[in-house]
């Protein structure tokens, strides 16, 4: 920023400063024209024809320096045929007058003519009454003045912008610097939070960087909560594999003669689990893509038909709005589903009852699953989420079905609430998704 605005700074001042070079220059040479103008108009007010048809003057000219030899101001009046009719100040010497043309207005030029005195000359040719002659009125000041002038100008106007671009950079290093400052304050902020194990930035910070710590704070967040998740996700892996090794470990240390199949029946129990948390930490991955999506009707009737395998004697019911697409992908919502009814149909009393969109929430879609078994107390309804809470410890299960149910939902944005149902008595569960966007 700060080589930036040097850059800026001294481009502008550079084209400033010779814009306002010339300017200048040509204002002082404009006045100087002026002068050499005036001492013009009086030359021609003055001269007159005589009886010889010499021309000369009727009065003296006022600046003295035309009397003084080689003073720098000089005039000449020249005609065809006569002779040249100096200003004592040129002495000997003459100025070259270009009469090969007419100047019927002023004629302003630089002459060289002079060694070591560079001259600002203006002519005119007239014809003055009583004479045919043409005659060239030429005044003749050295530049010597004028360069000086325009040399002290160009060296103000240099050191003015030179200090002018100083002061400029500072100013912009000064502001860089005071307008950098709230972001160190977020550097020391940081340091600060990770030397101290905070998880967000608490310390007042100006309006301008605001929304900055909001994101910040907002990935912190989300980075606790990504740790959280693959704490709970290894937790439950853990919990997963931990029965079945127990198993294989009592069998083998006692001899049994059914080892082998022991050992088979458990290594298929623990590939299952390992494969499900493998798709958990795909799912993690899916959702970041943010490309997920899954019709939730075609979901719920392919799990149908697999659970009615298995659950013959238990009736499935269907309702609700089948078209309903979620942000989630398909096998995710076929393992939530599959958990969810196959634990309807496995506590409940022989009814099973799933409605899809019963709210018609705009932002997420609900999927209601209902059995007509005992339920869930009120108060235990919390604690069953925890991995390897089980109440009916008499049948089958790991015990991680609505955990893995609440983890999964929660990933892709969900919840998971637990209800009484009013139509068949026992278990609501309410499975919120978000909606596909656009």
């Amino acid at each position: 920023m700060m080589l930036i605005a040097a850059a800026w700074i001294a481009v502008l001042l550079l084209g400033g400063g010779i814009a306002l070079d010339r300017a200048l220059t040509s204002l002082v040479t404009r006045n100087f024209d002026n002068q050499l103008g005036y001492m013009l108009t009086a030359m021609i007010g003055s001269a007159e024809v005589g009886p010889d048809g010499e021309v000369f003057f009727n009065r003296p000219l006022g600046d003295q320096r035309f009397l003084e030899p080689n003073s720098g101001l000089y005039w000449q009046i020249s005609g065809k045929g006569h002779e040249e009719f100096p200003s004592r100040s040129l002495w000997d010497r003459t100025l070259e007058i270009h009469a090969d043309h007419v100047d019927m207005a002023p004629h302003v030029y630089d002459s060289s003519q002079f060694k070591g005195e560079p001259l600002r000359v203006m002519e005119r040719s007239i014809v003055l009454p009583g004479s045919e002659t043409k005659w060239w009125f030429t005044v003749a000041e050295s530049r010597k003045e004028l360069d000086e002038q325009i040399r002290q100008n160009r060296a103000i106007v240099v050191w003015s912008f030179v200090v002018l671009g100083l002061g400029l950079m500072l100013m912009a290093a000064l502001q860089t610097w005071y307008g950098l400052g709230p972001l160190r304050r977020v550097r020391r902020a940081i340091q600060r939070m990770r030397s101290t194990g905070e998880n967000r930035v608490t310390e007042p910070l100006p309006l301008e960087v605001q929304p900055l710590v909001e994101e910040l704070n907002g990935l912190l967040a989300h980075s606790v909560k990504q740790a959280e998740e693959a704490r709970t996700h290894a937790g439950n892996l853990a919990h997963a594999l931990k029965t079945p090794l127990t198993v294989v470990m009592n069998a083998a240390t006692a001899h049994a003669p059914d080892l082998a199949d022991t050992v088979i029946r458990e290594a298929a129990v623990m590939r299952r689990q390992v494969d499900h948390h493998l798709a958990r930490a795909r799912a993690v991955g899916r959702r970041a893509v943010g490309q997920a999506r899954a019709q939730v009707g075609e979901s719920v009737e392919a799990v149908l038909r697999a659970v009615t395998v298995l659950y013959d004697k238990t009736r499935f019911d269907l309702d609700g709005d089948r078209e309903a697409v979620v942000a989630i992908e398909r096998q995710d919502l076929d393992e939530i589903l599959g958990n969810l009814i196959e634990n309807a149909a496995k506590y409940g009393g022989g009814s099973v009852f799933v409605t899809i969109d019963p709210a018609k929430d705009a932002q997420m879609c609900e999927i209601w699953v209902e059995d007509d078994g005992m339920g869930i107390p009120e108060e235990e309804r919390d604690r069953i989420f925890d991995r390897g809470a089980r109440l009916d410890t008499g049948k089958p299960g790991t015990g991680l079905g609505l955990a893995i149910v609440r983890d999964v939902a929660e990933i892709y944005g969900g919840s998971v609430e637990l209800d009484e149902s009013e139509d068949l008595g026992g278990l609501l569960v309410k499975l919120r998704l978000p909606r596909v966007k656009g």
